[in-house]
């Protein structure tokens, strides 16, 4: 179960991230246009996304994780986020809800920003078979979502 402050920082973040990467290059090249109804619907869209996001339906927020990534992210190669991006609210929720976008297995130190432990503690995981490893090399994304979704449970 989400908490407030957790669906809270994820819809500020979803709000952010629409208006910066959307609405305001939107008011750059269309500067007589009205923008106050979309900014709005924005506020109440980011709303109902973090519900889905954090709600109880994972294939929902599996869909609205990767529609919110090909919109808010676009470019002809596939989504490869720095590491730092793993530690947002929007890209905490995906690891857990999609994992990650375009690949199916990470080094370890992209497992360890999707985890948010280092390196070294990804590397423990997957001696203590906490974690398994890729076979094109690396860690599985199915075992960190795994993981990420057994500490929510504890």
């Amino acid at each position: 179960m989400a908490t407030t402050s957790e669906h809270v920082d994820l819809r500020d973040d979803l709000i952010r991230l629409v208006t910066s990467r959307l609405l305001d290059p939107l008011e750059i090249l269309l500067p007589q246009a009205d923008l106050v109804g979309l900014r709005s619907s924005v506020a109440a869209d980011a709303e109902m996304w973090a519900a889905q996001l954090l709600g109880d339906d994972p294939g929902l927020a599996r869909q609205v994780a990767i529609r919110l990534m090909t919109v808010l992210y676009p470019g002809d190669a596939p989504f490869d986020p720095p590491d730092t991006w793993w530690s947002t609210p929007l890209g905490r929720v995906t690891a857990r809800r999609a994992g990650h976008p375009s690949k199916e297995g990470v080094s370890f130190g992209v497992a360890g920003a999707m985890l948010g432990i280092t390196r070294q503690g990804v590397h423990d995981l997957v001696s203590r078979h906490k974690l398994s490893r890729h076979p094109g090399g690396g860690v599985s994304v199915a075992s960190i979502r795994a993981r990420l979704d057994h500490r929510r449970e504890l």
